[in-house]
């Protein structure tokens, strides 16, 4: 009985751990978060080490094989997928408490001076080309950490989340326990937080996977056209320093592929657990 009760309390955890597809992305991205954790403690090399010959394929002394100058591919794949994972966890989370910040505050104020004056800072975002503005901050700047560069990315990354959450918030602001808080006299802050943000966590906890994911590339992105960190290691650096080499023409395909597999891997895990919980928060696309 108290069992039955805890899952009908808590119906969408239910539905989210019987999920398959919320099952297949957890387990891919917890694969990926221990690689990322365990990884650099299974080899006993550094990044930038000499471990042992060159063009060696896959092996059990080198899990991913060396690169042309003898340096071993799977310690820089675990501690670039470390960088990689952290850059979309700033990066998603920045973007995405700035566009739910200005979403929720354009969507309240909705029709009035605020949320014109807000909108109209949003669509100037969304009308300029997001890779030019990455560009022009990435190469204007001379030291480039994870840190800053979570932030370059995070900076053009909002808009569009601003945009869908000052939707739902207009669709949500005239439901009557608002106008009640309104009537209560409540703070701006607590009927956003309480009345609007609270109802709105589902829609906001997948607007930040998408972030989390959309950001993870932006950043690849910037790295493989050498807009990357300037300090640190990334896995998009690690690809780039493959094709920059040749990697795949030589014959090297491991210093190439392998790297790309982790990364589509943690992408894909993004999207499973996304599309996954989608069907979870609307009981319309549960399956039968």
């Amino acid at each position: 009985m108290a069992t039955g009760a805890f899952w009908k309390k808590h119906e969408n955890l239910y539905f989210a751990l019987t999920n398959p597809k919320v099952i297949i992305g957890l387990s891919l991205f917890l694969l990926m978060i221990l690689l990322a954790i365990l990884g650099p403690m299974l080899t006993p090399y550094q990044y930038d080490d000499f471990a042992g010959a060159g063009y060696q394929p896959p092996s059990r002394e080198h899990f991913f094989g060396t690169t042309i100058m003898g340096k071993d591919v799977f310690t820089r794949v675990a501690l670039g997928l470390r960088s990689t994972i952290l850059v979309g966890f700033i990066a998603g989370t920045v973007a995405t408490l700035i566009g739910c910040i200005i979403g929720f505050l354009a969507g309240y104020y909705g029709g009035k001076f605020i949320d014109e004056l807000l909108m109209m800072g949003t669509n100037i975002f969304l009308v300029i080309p997001s890779l030019a503005l990455l560009i022009i901050l990435s190469a204007y700047l001379q030291y480039r950490g994870i840190v800053v560069m979570s932030l370059i990315v995070a900076i053009t990354a909002w808009p569009w989340t601003a945009r869908a959450v000052r939707s739902q918030t207009l669709s949500i602001k005239n439901q009557e326990y608002v106008n009640l808080s309104r009537i209560s006299a409540l703070n701006l802050f607590r009927i956003l937080k309480e009345d609007i943000a609270a109802n709105m966590f589902s829609y906001v906890f997948m607007v930040y996977i998408l972030q989390f994911s959309g950001t993870i590339l932006a950043a690849v992105g910037l790295e493989f056209i050498g807009l990357g960190p300037t300090e640190g290691i990334s896995l998009g650096l690690v690809i780039k320093n493959a094709f920059d080499w040749n990697a795949i023409q030589l014959g090297l395909w491991w210093w190439a592929i392998l790297p790309g597999l982790v990364l589509t891997t943690l992408v894909v895990a993004l999207y499973f657990i996304n599309t996954g919980l989608d069907q979870v928060f609307n009981p319309r696309l549960r399956e039968l």
